[in-house]
Order: structure tokens, then C-alpha cells, then sequence
């Protein structure tokens, strides 16, 4: 079982690599798994070895995102053009995830 939102990050958002071999990439998140890690498109790449099935009769070596730690990540915004941490603001019954450096609303998942 996945949860959608777990700490600063939410599945659908864009986010950037800050630790790892794979510093500095970019992508959106696909998943996100309940033990503190996610799955990034693109990025950590691991090789499968797989059995022939009759999803896939051939087998062989398939090529899948790993998971990455969340604190290992960050949300990228738009307006810096640059990976940023956030804070929240709440208007009326809206809560929103703010830009610390330009104060510009990060999408939410489903925008």
C-alpha cells in the first residue's frame, strides 16, 4: 500500500536529485512507497533480470526506476529554475506549498 503525500514531496511533483550518483537529475515522481522512498522517472535506473512469462515470453534484462531516499530529493521551481525547500501557507481552506526564495505556489499533484 502507497501513500500519495509523505513529508515535503507528493506524487506528481517535479523534483531534483541533490544526493547520490545520480545528483543533479531531474523528473517527475511516479510512486511513492510507505517506507520514506519514491520512484523518480528517469532517474536510478536498475536492470531486472527477468524469467520468459506470458506477460513477456521472451524474458531478459529490463531496464526500471529504483527507489530513492525523500530526504534525498527537492522541489524544483519554475520561477528560481532551481531546486527549493517550501513552506506552507493557508488561505481560508486552501493550504498551498510557497517557494521560500520567490514566494511562487508550487502545482499541487493533480494541476
Amino acid at each position: 500500500m502507497s501513500n500519495n503525500n509523505v513529508g515535503h514531496v507528493r506524487r506528481g511533483d517535479m523534483v531534483v536529485v541533490t544526493k547520490g550518483k545520480d545528483r543533479g537529475k531531474r523528473g517527475r515522481v511516479k510512486r511513492m512507497l510507505t517506507n520514506g522512498r519514491l520512484e523518480v522517472e528517469k532517474v536510478n535506473m536498475i536492470k531486472r533480470h527477468t524469467r520468459p512469462t506470458q506477460k513477456n515470453p521472451h524474458g531478459g534484462i529490463l531496464e526500471k526506476e529504483g527507489s530513492i531516499a525523500v530526504a534525498n530529493v527537492a522541489l524544483w521551481c519554475e520561477k528560481c529554475g532551481a531546486p527549493r525547500r517550501a513552506h506552507s501557507r493557508i488561505d481560508g481552506d486552501h493550504k498551498a506549498r510557497i517557494c521560500t526564495k520567490c514566494d511562487n505556489e508550487f502545482p499541487s499533484a493533480g494541476k
